[in-house]
């Protein structure tokens, strides 16, 4: 009898991958911590207890062997090593838990445009967007159940926040406050409640009210830094987020960026002297006509020039998020360029399309198929959609409508600003307020001057989550080694580099660090060199 192509792969997977993936899912669950009175145990006693079975589980990932395993499976084995350090840089330097009242955030309101939400989160949350009004029967218990660990977190939450980060406190209480009016809406919103569920709403408001006022209190006896530090931030981007880069690598990169994105726009902008300016939408049926128009001029675009594969939920995803008319004195930064024209940052929704493809088709690799923890997607998902903006810029996406290119410009040097500032803030040169004017001074034309909420939310979110504020420049130079890699290997094989091939290799490799993309992509002679480079325990 002949074997099948399910049972020829599974021959030919190393003898222990089988272990690889056992412990794998062993690892997932020790990693969502028990129970204490109903809400995860963040306790310093629990993390205490649990540090024997971490080093077990630790300790037998290096023991298997994955000398002559195919990168796939290697690639996978560095998957799990890079988790398990960032448990281990959460337990021993981060700890959201004691400095970032934010990680108690229950309540969101949103879904997340990468696979898990950004910076660190409770194993709580409450996915306020995955309901749907009125409530079914069996959704009420759902959202009851879910209301109903607000209250012993929060208490328990009191207990452990003895850190002194006067940064992360102070900016935390703006969490809370969002989520006291998120529940005190819903209590007034949801018509027909049982008198379990306003029971808990009202009992979660309560709660998080006292949770705000307490961290008023405290918040006048917080004087430390909430930075890492440059050696903790080049050890986590390195060993967790596996980008080959130092603190200082990443700040000569950023600037690097900024100086040519501002320059690039200047030269834009000369060139486009001629061209009347451009002119925002000024009422919700000129945005609507600008964004359908726009959907098509890019989808179109993707398909005439080849770029990429026109998938049947690539459409769909990106009409979830078109976005809807908001007046100009309203605007925050990417709603100014958005008005203008959306298409560049419909560019940056490439995110949708990847969040489809893992809905959709998910990997082959049970390691690869959901969200990797503590964000280590971001170099992939960040960086592919920042790039993008470029990529399709250059191959000719604006040809017909010049001025376009200025926004894509102008979107990298925020980027980049942004990135220097959330650096600085990490290495404890600035507070968050100054990196916020870093962010705010090199953005151009004043973009980020409109709207406070913006500039607050992500330079809090960078200091929440080192490498997040850097890797939509970081993971797009990644990005971009590995397109010039992949050309050149195609040019030295006699081969055309043909762009929708390109993606196709590039996206089904999972979300993943573009390095570990890379070492699966790029047939290198050198493997040997390859591999010792990504042997980084």
């Amino acid at each position: 009898m002949g074997t099948t192509a399910l049972e020829a792969q599974e021959s030919r997977q190393p003898t222990e991958y089988g272990s690889l993936v056992s412990l794998f899912y062993e690892w997932r669950e020790f990693e969502s911590p028990p129970l204490l009175n109903g809400a995860p145990n963040y306790t310093k006693n629990s993390f205490q207890k649990r540090q024997v079975k971490f080093k077990e589980l630790r300790s037998r990932l290096n023991k298997i062997d994955v000398s002559g395993w195919d990168k796939k499976y290697a690639i996978d084995f560095k998957i799990v090593w890079a988790e398990m350090n960032g448990y281990d840089f959460n337990r021993r330097v981060l700890k959201p838990w004691e400095r970032d009242p934010a990680f108690y955030q229950t309540v969101w309101t949103y879904e997340s445009d990468v696979p898990a939400h950004e910076g660190p989160t409770n194993h709580a949350v409450l996915e306020l967007w995955t309901y749907s009004f009125p409530l079914t029967t069996k959704e009420e218990k759902r959202l009851v159940k879910e209301l109903g660990v607000i209250a012993p977190l929060l208490k328990q939450a009191r207990k452990n926040l003895t850190g002194n980060a006067k940064d992360l406190w102070v900016a935390g209480i703006t969490n809370f406050e969002k989520q006291k009016r998120v529940l005190g809406a819903l209590q007034n919103d949801i018509v027909d409640k049982t008198d379990e569920l306003s029971s808990a709403l009202k009992k979660a408001e309560e709660e998080t009210f006292l949770f705000v006022l307490w961290l008023k209190k405290e918040a006048k006896n917080k004087t430390g830094p909430s930075g890492v530090g440059k050696k903790h931030y080049t050890w986590y981007q390195q060993n967790v987020h596996l980008l080959p880069f130092t603190w200082e690598e990443e700040v000569a990169l950023l600037e690097k960026e900024l100086s040519r994105a501002w320059s690039s726009l200047v030269l834009e902008e000369q060139k486009n002297l001629s061209l009347p300016p451009m002119v925002a939408a000024s009422s919700p049926e000129e945005f609507n006509e600008m964004a359908e128009k726009g959907v098509g001029r890019l989808l179109s675009f993707l398909k005439e020039k080849e770029i990429m594969t026109i998938k049947k939920n690539m459409e769909p995803a990106l009409r979830q998020h078109m976005g809807s008319f908001v007046r100009e004195e309203d605007r925050n930064f990417f709603l100014i360029g958005m008005h203008y024209d959306p298409v560049p940052l419909y560019s940056h929704f490439y995110h949708w399309f990847d969040l489809a493809e893992i809905r959709d088709n998910p990997h082959e690799s049970p390691i690869r198929r959901g969200p990797l923890l503590y964000n280590i997607f971001d170099s992939k998902s960040e960086g592919i959609a920042t790039g993008v903006e470029e990529i399709f810029m250059h191959a000719g996406l604006y040809e017909d409508s010049p001025r376009s290119k200025e926004i894509v410009w102008i979107m990298l040097a925020q980027r980049a600003a942004r990135g220097l500032g959330s650096l600085y803030a990490h290495a404890n040169m600035m507070t968050m307020e100054e990196a916020g004017q870093v962010h705010v001074r090199w953005t151009p034309r004043g973009w980020m001057e409109t709207e406070p909420h913006l500039l607050r939310f992500e330079q809090h979110l960078y200091l929440r989550q080192p490498g997040y504020g850097t890797c939509y420049i970081t993971g797009k130079n990644v990005v971009e080694k590995l397109l010039a890699e992949y050309a050149e290997q195609k040019e030295a094989a006699g081969e055309p580099f043909i762009m929708k091939d390109f993606f196709e290799e590039f996206n089904s490799a999972g979300n993943i660090p573009v390095e570990l993309v890379r070492w699966e992509m790029i047939n290198e002679e050198e493997d040997d060199n390859r591999s010792a480079r990504m042997d980084l325990r």
